[in-house]
């Protein structure tokens, strides 16, 4: 079937093309298709002079185009056009790429020197939908075959982080973020259509889509606030708001009912309470009606009755994180939690509040759900789906929704997409047999706090204990939220490392963070085993030196020296992978072998055959980077799985050598391995 957004695109180039000179430049590995040389003007800097009307056109006819083939529709997800039927398990042998759009795919094309909403060409420097496709056949390269989506849709810069404000600040669930939207196309194409083209183009390349969404929390100046103020908590205006610390409480106390009891007899959560009020329809329907015409609601709230939105703040007790000023939460019950209702002075007096049993509904449910909002939150994937064919989703603080509204949204998905896959923010994999009772393919875990702590056995444990997980985890060394990996210890060469073995980590899905493959150092975002001291690791003349790109204006350092070096590592050890990733997540499979250094890590899969002896692959880590080690290692127990006595095998990879014959056998059951300082060998028996 044809691919019409792409090829409206395309069309829509062709005719807005002109013949002007122009000084627009993209990276090189932006061009992973063969461009045609005569086309393009390589700079000294190494970036591609090129006309971005022809560029972005030639992509669209002759990369997505012309993978258009008879009875595939790339408008609908690709397990609806399988028609297999896996519940969304395909997750699990997936290889994932997290992208924040609007910083992926930036650059400065008419080198100002800095990122324009605007350039001399009146185009957008910032990332669009449009330009994130030059990025796919890279991707394509790398073998990535999933897409993960930071939130795309409309948010609040109300109160701005940075330049742009947060994108998990919500203005709107089910429209698209218009800095998204890329003016080479003038008026000739919608958003919606730009980003109907991106995924179109994916599903053509065997690439799935994953968004991120975000149904707990939302801006405090979110949309529906007009139409359902009783929706939100209310707070008096004139009286300051901060989060609530509770005396002789441990700083980040779980929220369990012991501790609960103790804080709300505190007089500052006392105080905490006493600030909260009716909504404002609720205490004068009358001048409400009026009020909510206002071009500023929260701003005639304010005036007319001195309230204001409630922010949110952490779930956990004595958090040290201060308020999240730019996000409140959905009041999910009518009625206080009964589990603590007892706890209240006057419950029947009492306003909705937010405080730790409210955040947690999931823990501390009401006994009358709001149901308009509980289906307006399980309609938000639908939309997705029927408007744009997406494969799966991300729920943002998924953990403290109540279960019956997290199988609404789960329920709802499904109906429409049985094999739709759901990956659950859980970062403690101990709590993955929960979620996979809760309906998830998947959980994020903790592989960013573990990996790189190599010494104290955090890294050995993380790669070992993966292999009993009821779900996959993602296997991975940075997030949005974390400091880069090529930041930390080890730098580049650990980083390299790490990328490398994560491709074969047990139940493990390979998850790159978009800027880890060139070695970028700046973080996105300091939410999550960071200091302050990460958003100084770029020289301090750097455009980006001190910028986060969750909030500000930035771009991935995509002329990196070594900038080719992962891409073309990740294109060779993938098609290795494929071969052994059936048996990669299945325990019975998998064997790990074992020294007494915390830097070693090694995996042994092995197939088995009744004809025939079984096939090994040995996959070797050293993850000291500064010193190389020697160890006679006992392969016996994997020798016999396997039914495999070979004395000789294939050294299919080496972050330090070429591959060669391998014949380094002590006896039939020991195996003589030498690791240099970082390396990852990858031997096949």
């Amino acid at each position: 079937m044809n691919a019409k957004n792409l090829t409206k695109l395309a069309d829509t180039l062709k005719t807005l093309k002109t013949e002007t000179p122009y000084n627009y430049v993209v990276p090189d590995l932006w061009n992973c298709f063969d461009y045609p040389k005569d086309a393009m003007i390589q700079t000294r800097s190494g970036e591609l002079m090129v006309n971005p009307y022809d560029f972005y056109r030639y992509l669209v006819d002759e990369v997505f185009i012309k993978k258009t083939r008879k009875g595939f529709d790339p408008h609908i997800a690709i397990s609806q056009n399988n028609k297999r039927r896996d519940r969304g398990d395909w997750v699990k042998k997936s290889f994932m790429y997290s992208t924040m759009i609007r910083t992926s795919s930036a650059w400065d094309h008419d080198r100002s020197g800095e990122l324009e909403i605007n350039n001399l060409y009146n185009l957008k420097e910032t990332g669009t939908f449009i330009k994130m496709l030059a990025l796919l056949p890279l991707l394509k390269k790398m073998d990535i075959d999933t897409l993960y989506l930071l939130p795309i849709s409309k948010h609040s810069t109300k109160i701005k982080k940075g330049d742009f404000g947060s994108p998990y600040a919500v203005t709107n669930f089910t429209e698209l973020d218009p800095n998204l939207k890329d003016p080479i196309t003038e008026d000739k194409m919608t958003i919606d259509e730009e980003f109907a083209a991106l995924v179109e183009a994916c599903h053509l390349l065997d690439i799935r889509v994953v968004i991120d969404i975000i149904p707990r929390t939302n801006a405090i100046d979110n949309d529906l606030i007009a139409k359902h103020p009783d929706w939100f908590y209310w707070v008096k205006a004139d009286e300051a708001y901060e989060t609530p610390r509770v005396a002789g409480i441990e700083d980040g106390t779980y929220p369990e009912l012991e501790p609960l009891e103790v804080a709300f007899k505190d007089k500052m959560i006392q105080k905490h309470l006493s600030l909260f009020d009716e909504d404002p329809m609720t205490k004068d329907l009358a001048l409400w009606n009026k009020v909510k015409r206002s071009k500023n609601i929260l701003e005639a709230v304010k005036n007319h009755y001195n309230l204001t939105i409630a922010p949110a703040f952490s779930d956990y007790i004595n958090d040290l994180q201060p308020p999240w000023t730019d996000v409140t939460f959905f009041r999910l019950y009518l009625d206080h939690p009964k589990a603590t209702r007892g706890f209240l002075k006057n419950p029947d007096k009492q306003a909705p509040y937010i405080l730790y049993d409210t955040i947690k509904s999931n823990l501390y449910p009401g006994d009358k759900p709001n149901m308009p909002l509980w289906e307006t939150l399980a309609n938000i994937i639908p939309t997705y789906q029927k408007r744009f064919g997406i494969d799966g989703a991300r729920i943002d603080m998924g953990h403290a929704l109540p279960k019956p509204l997290l199988d609404m949204i789960i329920k709802k998905a499904k109906a429409i997409d049985p094999d739709f896959a759901f990956i659950a923010e859980e970062l403690n994999p101990k709590y993955a047999d929960i979620a996979e009772s809760f309906g998830y393919n998947m959980i994020i875990g903790n592989g960013f706090m573990m990996s790189p702590r190599v010494f104290t056995g955090h890294a050995k444990e993380y790669y070992q204990e993966s292999i009993k997980l009821p779900i996959p985890t993602f296997a991975c060394s940075e997030t949005h939220d974390t400091p880069r990996i090529a930041s930390r210890f080890g730098k580049e060469r650990l980083a390299t490392t790490l990328t490398v073995l994560n491709m074969f980590m047990p139940n493990g899905v390979p998850f790159l963070n978009a800027g880890q493959e060139v070695y970028e150092v700046q973080p996105m975002n300091l939410g999550l085993d960071a200091t302050e001291a990460d958003r100084y690791h770029l020289p301090e003349d750097d455009p980006y030196y001190n910028k986060l790109a969750l909030f500000d204006k930035v771009a991935l350092h995509y002329m990196h020296e070594r900038r080719w070096n992962i891409p073309d590592i990740l294109e060779h050890v993938s098609k290795i992978r494929k071969r052994y990733l059936t048996q990669m997540h299945n325990p019975k499979h998998v064997i790990a072998l074992e020294t007494d250094n915390p830097a070693f890590i090694g995996y042994g899969f092995y197939k088995t055959s009744k004809k025939q002896k079984g096939n090994m692959l040995i996959v070797l880590a050293n993850l000291n980077p500064d010193h190389d080690y020697s160890w006679h290692l006992d392969i016996g127990k994997l020798r016999h799985k396997a039914n495999n006595t070979a004395m000789e095998g294939k050294l299919l990879f080496s972050t330090h050598e070429f591959p060669r014959a391998f014949t380094q056998f002590v006896n039939n059951h020991v195996l003589d391995i030498h690791l240099g300082p970082g390396e990852v060998k990858i031997i096949e028996i």
